[in-house]
């Protein structure tokens, strides 16, 4: 048994219900097509509504409003809204711990897939794939608060620098929590390039190099400035930079504001 299998013996992980399940079989499937997944995330009325609810809403911009999934699917893509359908599933599956405020962990988790996105767009990477894993990124550390409810409180301390958060978890759990989030995403079925980037997200350059999880690393720390100014790509690991090939001269004149990724509405009910 490896040293995080008995991190978590003690946890008890939620389970993906059945239409997540199916929707994260279609990420390894390439016969999945848009027919499929429509068909899978219609089975949930309640998962259907709130997934028109959010492509109706200002963080899209469409030009038009949608009224079926169908339509939903067509106009936002497929990748795009199966993304979106397990984010809410795994919002809706996890129970907080006392000390995580839930809508403000979850906003942070859609800044940090906004920023991912971004980066990943600008070097050809599957943008959806790279929001997705953005996303997933913090699920760990709502292991440790349930496995190590008292050092919570330091895990979320004031101030806590970019990147901070990692440190502290790994010297007060042994793991960051994306470590743990791997191991989630294993257990789940989600495609090992996910996993991977998860696990190495934290330190992307110490086992090799994975895009994915150096994209994911620069989002979050992009993501752990944000305290009312706009974030800075100035002061990110060169090393990472590099290895991306990113010009941060030319994307610091166009850094999205965090809050056109930051739509809570379909966790509020």
């Amino acid at each position: 048994m490896t040293h995080i299998a008995r991190f978590l013996q003690s946890v008890k992980l939620p389970v993906m219900q059945e239409v997540a399940q199916a929707l994260i079989r279609t990420l390894s499937d390439d016969q999945a097509d848009v027919a499929s997944v429509t068909r899978i995330i219609a089975k949930d009325p309640v998962l259907t509504a709130t997934l028109l609810r959010m492509a109706n809403s200002a963080m899209f911009g469409l030009s038009r409003s949608v009224n079926t999934l169908g339509n939903a699917v067509s106009v936002v893509g497929m990748a795009h809204i199966r993304a979106r359908a397990l984010s809410i599933c795994m919002a809706n599956a996890f129970a907080f711990p006392t000390g995580i405020n839930r809508l403000d962990f979850w906003r942070s988790s859609m800044v940090c897939a906004g920023y991912a996105k971004w980066l990943a767009g600008s070097i050809g990477l599957d943008e959806q794939q790279a929001w997705l894993t953005g996303m997933m990124l913090r699920l760990g550390e709502i292991v440790i608060a349930q496995r190590m409810p008292d050092v919570l409180e330091h895990i979320e301390s004031l101030p806590c620098g970019p990147g901070e958060r990692w440190k502290r978890e790994r010297e007060l759990s042994g793991f960051d929590e994306g470590e743990i989030s791997a191991e989630i995403a294993r257990r789940w079925d989600f495609p090992e390039t996910v996993a991977l980037a998860l696990q190495c997200a934290a330190q992307p350059l110490a086992h090799g190099t994975s895009r994915l999880a150096a994209v994911v690393h620069l989002a979050a720390l992009i993501t752990d400035q944000i305290r009312g100014a706009p974030p800075s790509l100035d002061n990110l690991p060169i090393s990472v930079v590099h290895t991306l090939g990113l010009n941060t001269q030319k994307l610091q004149s166009r850094i999205p504001d965090a809050e056109s990724f930051s739509d809570i509405s379909m966790l509020q009910a």
